[in-house]
């Protein structure tokens, strides 16, 4: 096992004017497990392959332990990597699939034996070892994969949206698997996805791209609590965070005519616009003739023990910033399309955003990296 370090990492490809990915600067620690999220095209992926050596670090290095592997060929790196399309050859049994990298190795049939049965064990391989990969279903393929990559015996795990050729069922429960497995081998992982959801389920830390720059680094639930930027507010988070821009004035945060006190100190540090988010829980359904925002309801959502409220302003100031609420029910409330409702803000749980920048306003530190 071992820790990896990207220090100022940064990828050019042939003919582009931009880096794919800028600039990076990652530690992960010796047997943790970091998840790589963000949207198509954001270097993610990019990021791992230069980590594997598949790709050409153009700037800056990479570390393995105390190692410097920059120039190193992807097969004196000690990882394993598992692909989105698990790779596997069709004319061989899954026994010879698994211990295939060991006999390329030259490890001893005694061995590549032993090892391929230990993790055909603990992946719940065993009666399919001499089955060939077209006799098996999207999930065992995945197991597979993933069983090549545990005979190696590698200091570090390298996954490649690894669960995205499968049903949506069996992401849920083969993410789990994953998940408890690394816990228990105790392998240093990057694990790379554009699915949020899985990042913040499986990841000790997920770190959040956009555009080739890390955005922010933390735990699942400090990014969803304290995320750095507009950005991870809106990606972070199922059903994404409600922002709302408005206008600063006298202490407040305007929506139109709707008036949303600030405390001091973010009153004192925003700038003439901001951005509110609010997540789905941190809405609540006041009285008749509170002084919340006056919606109309579109659709509910049941999720059976969640609901999700979706709601359009009736007033036409609010509809030009916001044009759709996304509220989280408490218990089973019953609401009817096209019932009228009045919104409530908690605000312990406001979020304030500086719209110019796009950096946060409210409390906490959150930890960030490289924001592009």
């Amino acid at each position: 096992m071992a820790s990896v370090r990207f220090v100022n990492a940064q990828r050019i490809y042939p003919g582009a004017t931009t880096p794919a990915v800028s600039d990076l600067n990652l530690e992960i620690e010796d047997g943790e497990f970091m998840v790589l999220v963000g949207p198509s095209g954001c270097g993610k992926s990019t990021s791992l392959r230069m980590l594997a050596g598949l790709e050409e670090c153009t700037g800056g290095s990479i570390m393995i332990g105390d190692r410097d592997v920059t120039d190193d060929v992807p097969k004196d790196r000690d990882i394993a990597m598992v692909f989105q399309n698990y790779a596997l050859y069709p004319h061989m049994t899954v026994a010879e699939n698994m211990g295939f990298a060991l006999k390329v190795a030259k490890v001893g049939k005694d061995e590549r034996d032993r090892r391929v049965r230990e993790a055909a064990k603990l992946l719940d391989l065993e009666e399919y070892l001499d089955r060939k990969p077209k006799a098996l279903s999207g999930g065992q393929r995945q197991r597979v994969a993933m069983g090549r990559a545990i005979v190696r015996q590698p200091a570090v795990f390298l996954m490649d949206e690894p669960l995205s050729n499968l049903d949506a069922k069996l992401r849920v429960s083969t993410r789990t698997q994953i998940a408890a497995l690394q816990q228990r081998l105790g392998t240093t992982t990057v694990y790379v996805t554009h699915d949020q959801v899985e990042a913040m389920t499986m990841g000790d830390r997920v770190a959040v791209m956009k555009d080739g720059h890390l955005q922010q680094v933390d735990t699942p639930l400090a990014l969803y609590d304290r995320p750095a930027n507009l950005f991870v507010a809106g990606f972070i988070g199922s059903p994404a965070m409600n922002l709302l821009p408005a206008n600063v004035r006298d202490g407040k945060a305007w929506i139109g005519d709707h008036a949303v006190p600030l405390e001091r100190d973010v009153a004192s540090r925003a700038g003439s616009e901001v951005t509110l988010g609010v997540r789905p829980h941190a809405w609540h359904i006041g009285s008749a003739d509170s002084a919340g925002f006056a919606v109309t309801v579109t659709v509910v959502e049941e999720l059976g023990a969640d609901a999700f409220l979706y709601a359009t302003p009736d007033d036409p100031s609010l509809a030009e910033v916001a044009t759709q609420a996304v509220v989280r029910l408490e218990g089973r409330r019953q609401l009817q399309k096209g019932e009228k409702v009045r919104l409530e803000i908690d605000p312990a749980a406001l979020h304030v955003f500086d719209t110019a920048s796009g950096e946060r306003l409210t409390a906490g530190t959150p930890q960030v990296s490289n924001v592009g």
